[in-house]
């Protein structure tokens, strides 16, 4: 028998040397994260090494790390916790250069970017509003682009006034010819920025065109909003990122849903483009078809992944296809050149919004196969049985908070969003064998519990703030626990008049002694009073409850599986297999293994029969599957868990397998690491 040591010099010998781009974030364009790379095979996956750590040393309590590392010409590119961008010898691990854009001043909060365009010599990457582009050899600012700071801003363009508004872009663009080509992340509650979709010049950063996510009047999907709601409305935003045809000349983008997420009063109708597959002409970013998936959506059910381009078999003949996964498990798989649906649909009723001067969509559309590949409804029988007392607190909230449809619309009294508003689905996408036709789908079964309540008119905080942080803190928001430590008035000022990341900027409903105010109360706890001002995104209703339905001790209020790693052939529409995915550590000690947990990034699936995937927020593990039947072969503890999907690469005719573990999930240690792998 052949020891590891003497296949991997086989293989490096039967591959010449020769070096393996990882070029574009997950991979390649059409986001299938499918490689043919197979120096590491099933048969020597678990002899895998540690080649080469890299600390960025950037690490804070609460921070996150989703960046997929980009590979180019033997260079590895990334962002650490703090948003710097750095270069890396990609064999050694050594640090090349890095840019802080900051200037050593990061002050927080968290901020979640997935990484890095490569393109042409230059590093494009966004820091809050502001996109740069950088020399990749040397990590200076690239000459001509954008303003004499030498960036671009991201609120500019958007052809309506959003001063204080906060835009930024979670993921990295595409490249077609010579534009770059963004989706944005913007508030999801109100006030907040439109999601447009924009080309940039990849020399000067000009854009060289506009789609508006929220069509303008003479637009197509004007008519499915109320009149001059473009003026106000946010969101519809492509915050997952692009996928570029390259051949086709084409970008496909899925839109998330419209602010405010769980009342739109202002904006009744099918809101056209949320929650849709959109095709653009990627030369003058003109509409070429559209699928919607979720009509008014209500719920935060947005399109949580990037669209992925593959090729299935109808009919014996090959068809160019477009999949989309959903958080509520479902799989959309399209025609490519039509948007029309090469599986069978259908319609059905939907329960009607009891919220006053809301208008539930009456049906909604849902594919029949492939079947879910998460759980549909909540059912008293689905409740925990960990322990009685685990069953007796989920119990208690699940009564609390009756929920007799999957998509029954928010209420007073609260209901559990069940799959969760974190998925079924979610932002790593799905990874398709192209030899074999199975979709891999890495998925999350977690209720999220929401309850609304009438918005205070009288103070501030809870007028403005509570929807995100509630009384002291939730899940959704940072804590303010301790926050005076962290940020001085004129910092929390400047954060609530300008907003970051999701948190909106509220200069446009508030005057400075208004925000001066809110500043004060979260550093003193000194009440405000004062009335808010009339502003039209200024809502009836908005969320008092935000949280994960959780039992009285932390672990999910549902039975096992919580997270699932699935197996679907897209030429038959049979899902082939289906596995727990993750593990609970402490639970796993007391006997109660198998229990999947949240997860969040994707796999890399190899043509030689490798499912190559860490994503699990609780036990940090690297996994390697065998692709045909979910059987693990090799895995790995991380220093943090790694919610984002790898990257694998060949340099020298030696294979890598690179991931980020920045932790910071739900709770979760933060990390700000980067651990390569290779055969010995």
């Amino acid at each position: 028998m052949r020891t590891p040591t003497i296949i991997a010099l086989l293989s490096l010998a039967a591959c010449g040397g020769r070096s393996v781009d990882w070029p574009v974030y997950q991979g390649s364009d059409d986001h299938t994260h499918y490689t043919t790379l197979s120096q590491i095979s099933p048969a020597n996956v678990a002899s895998l090494k540690v080649a080469w750590t890299y600390d960025t040393k950037d690490a804070f309590d609460g921070s996150e790390m989703q960046s997929v590392p980009v590979v180019v010409d033997g260079v590895l590119y990334a962002m650490s916790p703090k948003q710097r961008a750095f270069a890396l010898d990609a064999r050694t691990g050594k640090e090349l250069w890095s840019f802080d854009p900051t200037g050593g001043h990061f002050a927080g909060p968290r901020i979640r970017y997935r990484g890095v365009v490569v393109h042409d010599g230059r590093v494009y990457f966004n820091y809050r509003y502001r996109l740069f582009s950088l020399d990749a050899k040397t990590g200076t600012k690239a000459p001509g682009w954008g303003n004499d700071s030498g960036w671009v801003d991201l609120r500019a363009g958007l052809d309506r006034p959003v001063k204080g508004l906060s835009v930024s872009a979670s993921t990295p663009g595409g490249v077609y010819k010579d534009m770059l080509i963004m989706g944005t992340a913007v508030p999801e509650a109100l006030p907040s920025a439109p999601g447009d979709i924009r080309a940039y010049d990849v020399k000067t950063g000009k854009i060289r065109w506009t789609f508006h996510t929220i069509p303008h009047p003479g637009e197509f999907g004007y008519d499915t909003w109320p009149k001059d709601t473009w003026k106000i409305a946010g969101g519809v935003n492509a915050w997952s990122g692009v996928t570029i045809d390259q051949k086709g000349g084409r970008v496909f983008f899925a839109a998330g849903s419209a602010s405010y997420d769980f009342y739109g009063a202002n904006r009744l109708g099918d809101d056209l483009f949320a929650n849709s597959i959109v095709a653009l002409d990627a030369n003058t970013g003109k509409r070429l078809w559209h699928f919607q998936g979720l009509k008014h959506d209500l719920w935060d059910r947005d399109f949580p992944a990037s669209p992925a381009l593959v090729t299935v078999t109808r009919d014996g003949k090959p068809v160019e296809a477009v999949v989309q996964i959903t958080k509520t498990g479902h799989v959309w798989v399209l025609n490519r050149d039509t948007g029309k649906e090469l599986f069978p649909s259908e319609w059905r009723q939907m329960p009607k919004a009891s919220l006053d001067g809301e208008v539930a969509a009456d049906s909604q559309r849902f594919p029949t196969i492939p079947r879910p590949f998460v759980r549909q409804q909540l059912t008293e029988s689905e409740l925990t049985d960990r322990t009685p007392e685990a069953h007796a607190a989920a119990l208690k909230i699940f009564k609390e908070n009756p929920t007799p449809h999957p998509f029954t619309p928010p209420t007073l009294t609260g209901t559990i969003i069940f799959p969760g508003v974190d998925g079924g689905g979610e932002y790593g996408g799905p990874s398709y064998d192209p030899k074999t036709g199975l979709l891999y789908v890495n998925a999350n079964e977690m209720g999220w519990v929401l309850k609304m309540v009438r918005r205070d008119t009288v103070s501030l905080f809870n007028a403005y703030c509570a929807e995100c942080h509630g009384a002291k803190s939730t899940p959704l928001a940072p804590t303010l626990t301790g926050v005076g430590k962290k940020y001085t008035r004129d910092q929390l000022v400047r954060v609530i008049s300008d907003g970051t990341g999701r948190m909106p900027g509220f200069s446009q409903a508030m005057d400075d002694s208004m925000v001066g105010e809110i500043a004060d109360f979260v550093l003193t706890g000194k009440p405000t009073h004062r009335a808010p001002k009339s502003v039209p995104t200024f809502l009836k209703y908005r969320n008092t409850t935000f949280d994960i339905f959780l039992d009285h001790e932390g672990y999910p209020g549902t039975k096992p599986p919580w997270g699932t790693l699935n197996a679907i052939d897209l030429n038959s529409g049979e899902t082939k297999w289906s596995i727990p995915f993750g593990e609970y550590p402490k639970l796993a000690a007391q006997g109660i293994k198998n229990t999947g947990t949240d997860n969040y990034g994707a796999a890399i699936v190899t043509e030689n029969g490798l499912l190559l995937i860490a994503a699990t927020t609780y036990d940090n593990k690297m996994h390697a599957y065998d692709k045909a039947t979910g059987k693990l072969l090799w895995e790995y503890t991380l220093p943090a868990a790694a919610n984002n999907t790898p990257a694998t690469y060949m340099i020298g005719g030696k294979q890598y397998i690179v991931v980020s573990c920045g932790g910071g999930k739900n709770g979760a240690p933060s990390g700000g690491t980067y651990v390569a792998f290779a055969l010995p």
